[in-house]
């Protein structure tokens, strides 16, 4: 079977909804043994169970992944049974605002988790792959090649998960560990639909329907497609691939503009 992962433990962050929820079931239905960090511990488990009732195996915990303390603590509990093949790095939190209107709270609550929450997770696990070998799958974003408008600290934060991933593939390719980023244009996620409610309340249905269509494909992502993508980079038929920035976009950054 391609894609078999089955025997593999894979950890996930932000696993509880959208993209890293859809991560985690495609990795389970594969074989994987998905292990899913959330800061809302009832999404976690609701994925879990949704694994489990397809005859998958999961379990979730609840966990800021800025917490470098908690981070360590259960990456230290899966160990003592088990080795980490495969960490998804993909919880995170966004901004819209400008530089102007960005406050140094907004910067450090990126950074905490965006960053930071990518370096503790990694620190966590790289040191256990070394022996082993592993996959490193980070979420990174358009945001991280291209300039977005109003998207000051996002952007900032995603650069830098997309350069950490650089760092870390050259740094541990000898070792076996590969370690590649993908970077998603917007995605029709519970995420999308609060943002428009919250600031279009009269206004749902045009502006998404002005959202979708900033993608020249003329429509946003949906999760899965993110998840097919992870699972195929996760999988030893992408053995020959690492260090590299993977778009998913439906064409924003090559094609707009041209």
């Amino acid at each position: 079977m391609k894609f078999d992962l089955t025997g593999k433990t894979a950890l996930v962050t932000g696993g509880g909804s959208g993209i890293g929820k859809a991560i985690s079931v495609a990795l389970a239905e594969q074989g994987a043994s998905v292990h899913i960090l959330d800061m809302n511990l009832e999404n976690a488990i609701s994925t879990v169970d949704e694994i489990r009732n397809k005859g998958g195996l999961a379990k979730g915990y609840e966990c800021n992944v800025a917490n470098q303390r908690q981070v360590k603590e259960i990456v230290k509990a899966i160990t003592n049974y088990t080795s980490i093949a495969i960490l998804i790095n993909n919880a995170g939190i966004a901004h819209v605002g400008n530089i102007e209107n960005t406050a140094e709270e907004d910067l450090d609550r990126l950074y905490e988790v965006n960053v930071k929450g990518v370096y503790n997770c990694t620190q966590a696990v790289i040191n256990g792959m070394k022996s082993t070998g592993g996959v490193i799958l980070n979420m990174a974003s358009i945001a991280s090649s291209v300039g977005i408008f109003d998207r000051f600290a996002y952007s900032m934060t995603k650069g830098a998960v997309l350069t950490m991933t650089y760092s870390v593939a050259k740094d541990y390719v000898k070792y076996g560990i590969r370690c590649n980023c993908i970077s998603p244009a917007r995605i029709h996620t519970p995420f999308v639909d609060g943002f428009i409610k919250k600031n279009y309340p009269n206004n749902e249905t045009e502006m998404f329907e002005k959202l979708s269509k900033t993608q020249p494909i003329g429509r946003m992502g949906e999760p899965e497609e993110v998840a097919n993508l992870a699972l195929y980079l996760c999988s030893d038929e992408a053995s020959f691939m690492t260090g590299s920035n993977y778009a998913l976009d439906g064409g924003f950054v090559t094609l707009n503009g041209n």
